[in-house]
């Protein structure tokens, strides 16, 4: 079902005309709240802050800001998603181009009930000399999104639902930290004279946080740890993965797989002081989480 968000924010702002006014900061709230595991041949693998003017019966609304991708959390005086730049809808068509979400076996088939693609807006990306990924979200639920000009390899939009359970629980989280997604996601390129096909393999990780969080850090448990890019109350974090052999592949000379421990995400205060600390995030798929 396609959500009419102009509609709902008529609604919203007629319902506070006729109400009586009161302090929103008082009623403030955030807009917080897929593996498919691969198996890669050797080969292939080397080569958003709520502001509303509410009633004294509380009416909170859905905010995704317009991301800032290289600052904290920065409040916006919205009350629904707002529209994306040029830029960043021709960056979600290009990322949908069946028109929205689709299956995770077909890319051709596209699943309605997901939304379509004027429902996403670019919540937070991260960008690396590698490329980008970025967190593409509605109400209901996100993709992730990795640009590549191999057209015909980029990733499937696979939806999510926020919360994993339709329809959706964007802002239904407590606490500073809600850790959404550890999985993988691939930028494949054409390389030399010749053309030929290299796959980037990212450990990917990305999620909600409050207000309160002005760092976020993921221990990748490989020896590296890399700060997340946070705007709107999102957080992404990405680093090209490690290929190790299959342990449960068969012969010498058996397939390799991600490498991909379990990683610790910690979100940091103003004053530098943990907040909160998720331990032992297992990688995995994303998807609806409703099928």
């Amino acid at each position: 079902m396609t959500i009419d968000e102009r509609r709902i924010a008529e609604e919203l702002r007629l319902m506070a005309d006729e109400a009586v006014p009161v302090d929103p900061l008082a009623y403030a709230t955030r807009a917080l709240a897929r593996r498919r595991r691969r198996t890669w041949s050797v080969a292939g693998l080397m080569a958003v802050t709520v502001t509303a003017t509410v009633a004294a019966t509380v009416v909170a609304a859905v905010v995704l800001p317009f991301p800032d991708t290289s600052g904290p959390n920065t409040g916006a005086s919205v009350a629904a998603l707002p529209d994306n730049t040029p830029e960043q809808l021709r960056f979600v068509r290009e990322c949908m181009p069946q028109g929205g979400p689709v299956h995770n076996m077909d890319g051709n088939r596209r699943i309605t009930e997901h939304g379509a693609v004027d429902d996403f807006r670019v919540l937070v990306e991260y960008r690396d000399k590698g490329g980008t990924t970025a967190l593409v979200g509605s109400v209901a639920g996100f993709v992730l999104c990795t640009p590549t000009d191999q057209k015909d390899m980029a990733e499937r939009a696979v939806f999510t639902y926020w919360g994993f359970q339709p329809p959706g629980d964007l802002a239904g989280f407590s606490g500073d930290l809600r850790v959404d997604a550890y999985t993988s996601h691939t930028h494949s390129s054409a390389v030399g004279e010749q053309r030929i096909q290299k796959d980037d393999v990212y450990r990917v990780v990305t999620g909600r946080v409050s207000d309160a969080v002005r760092r976020v850090e993921v221990d990748w448990a490989d020896g590296r740890r890399t700060s997340a890019r946070i705007a709107n109350g999102f957080f992404i974090v990405r680093i090209i993965g490690r290929p190790v052999r299959d342990p449960e592949g068969p012969g010498k000379a058996g397939a390799v797989v991600l490498d991909s421990p379990p990683v610790t995400v910690t979100a940091y205060g103003a004053d530098g002081k943990v907040l909160r600390q998720e331990r032992n995030v297992a990688f995995g798929p994303v998807g609806s989480g409703g099928d």
